[in-house]
């Protein structure tokens, strides 16, 4: 398993790869909810991070750019998540950090 969670070329990099599955996204802000972790670019919804109905599951989902509402869902570890929001809060771009702590209590 590998990850990257940096700036690159003016907006977040979020790379999660296993020997299965690979998630990536880019995005400029992170949007936290009691439960989800919304990712924005340009203002608009580009996936999230949410807890799979209550499991131990944490799945990381991509909007695609078609028509509609399709997404691409993959499981992440909790690890990469918290990843994802450290360096997130750390770059300023976590939109809600009240909201932050909130996801952390309930979810990490």
């Amino acid at each position: 398993m590998s990850t990257i969670v940096t700036e690159h070329d003016g907006l977040m990099l979020a790379r999660f790869e296993s020997s299965d599955r690979v998630f990536e996204v880019s995005f400029d802000a992170l949007e936290p909810t009691d439960v989800t972790l919304r990712f924005r670019r340009d203002g608009e919804r580009v996936g999230s991070i949410y807890n799979d109905k209550g499991t131990d599951r944490t799945m990381a989902r991509l909007t695609t750019a078609r028509d509609g509402a399709d997404f691409i869902g993959v499981e992440v570890p909790k690890g990469f998540v918290e990843e994802v929001l450290d360096a997130a809060t750390e770059a300023g771009r976590v939109t809600d950090e009240t909201a932050a702590t909130g996801y952390r209590l309930r979810v990490l």
